[in-house]
């Protein structure tokens, strides 16, 4: 097999594979807010003319970078009760660090993925999109996670967005060399292990699979950095059928694990058995105590997390009034409650739509924008009501005694 990693290559990020069918397979590995990776791209597949080539994103994404006026089409209140708030809050989150970033090199994350499929469209190449469909990852990467690796995923999620950090060029193009990736994804695997594996591993996986299947002698196929040593060994190994693709696992949804499934309605089962408890056994007053507990800290925590978020004050009073019953009842919570009412109350209106790509890359424009808006105030009175339960369990056991 001809390998064509010199240290020049290695430094572009590029790697070439021969196949023991004949085949060869360029791997471009990208810096996806990278300049220099949109001129390589197309530099690349002009200078070998490719029969084929991969690009490392799915049909809906790729929908939603060329079409502006996606968002219009939001069905907010129909993403609320499908309680697919916190999906579409990742997707705005993720979209805004890797914008913030992009934006001191004049790019768009996804440049260098729509700036290969320009170039295949106007050479009559063939292309196609490599990549799982992004609401099965990270849906995949949600339910595979733990309690404790969901708070570490949300609390990175939100370290990420308040993050003011810039890069320069030259610190772009190092995350391309295979050192500085192989820290990357140590460190990545050692806080969120579950989700690297999710994020990284299974779509190496998935990703050589499809450009493995690709049609014609020259395959060039336009992938993050993060995945292309991943792809080269999968691909190598599918080369000596050492593996098999086995995709069917990994293009799935899985259901929520029993511990998952019971877990929402065990926290409300324990809350009912202590206040019957606290009435049968103890009497109204200590019975009493513990039901102002419990809806005083749902309750008021769920308002102050609304309050924060400058909800109308009419869900602020609903957060109160609906957080101690949302969290008895795991199929609504108090968010679904908010953000409905907060979208009746503050209706999106055209320029919201039209502007939430901007607006998303700041704190200020989440408030500003009513359409994110809604999504604020979701997410804060849901992890008030949350940090009220948490607080509210020990206190009445305490109560008991």
């Amino acid at each position: 097999m001809s390998d064509l990693e010199t240290e020049n290559n290695l430094s572009r990020g590029l790697t070439a594979l021969d196949l023991s069918d004949g085949r060869r397979v360029i791997l471009i590995g990208t810096a996806h807010i990278s300049r220099a990776s949109v001129n390589q791209v197309e530099e690349v597949i002009r200078a070998e003319s490719p029969d084929h080539v991969c690009v490392e994103i799915d049909a809906t994404r790729y929908k939603s970078l060329v079409e502006e006026s996606k968002w219009s089409s939001l069905n907010i209140t129909d993403v609320l009760k499908k309680r697919q708030g916190f999906l579409l809050l990742a997707n705005m989150v993720l979209s805004s660090f890797q914008k913030r970033m992009g934006q001191e090199q004049g790019i768009s994350p996804g440049d260098e993925m729509k700036a290969a499929i320009n170039v295949c469209q106007e050479l009559d190449i063939p292309f196609s999109f490599a990549d799982r469909e992004i609401h099965v990852t990270l849906r995949r990467a949600w339910n595979k996670s733990g309690l404790w690796q969901k708070m570490k995923l949300m609390a990175s999620m939100l370290a990420s967005f308040f993050s003011q950090e810039k890069l320069s060029a030259e610190e772009i193009e190092k995350l391309k060399s295979k050192s500085a990736m192989d820290d990357m994804m140590g460190e990545l695997a050692d806080y969120l292990p579950t989700v690297k594996t999710i994020l990284v591993d299974e779509r190496d996986q998935y990703l050589a699979a499809t450009i493995f299947r690709a049609e014609g002698k020259k395959i060039i196929a336009v992938v993050g950095a993060a995945h292309a040593g991943g792809i080269k060994d999968w691909l190598l190994a599918l080369d000596r059928k050492e593996r098999s693709p086995g995709l069917e696992s990994i293009s799935e949804v899985p259901p929520p694990g029993i511990f998952s499934r019971l877990i929402p309605w065990l926290i409300p089962a324990v809350i009912a058995g202590l206040l019957v408890l606290g009435f049968v056994r103890f009497g109204k007053n200590v019975g009493f105590e513990m039901l102002a507990v419990w809806i005083l800290s749902n309750g008021v925590l769920a308002a102050v997390g609304s309050l924060l978020a400058l909800a109308h004050p009419v869900s602020i009073i609903s957060a109160f009034i609906a957080a101690p019953v949302t969290s008895m009842v795991p199929t609504i919570g108090v968010g679904m409650v908010t953000g409905i009412l907060e979208y009746y109350l503050r209706r999106p209106r055209v320029a919201d739509f039209e502007k939430l790509n901007q607006d998303i890359l700041g704190l200020k424009g989440f408030y500003r924008n009513r359409v994110a808006h809604i999504f604020l105030v979701f997410l804060l009175s849901t992890l008030g009501s949350s940090a009220g339960t948490f607080i509210a369990l020990p206190i009445i056991v305490k109560v008991i005694g």
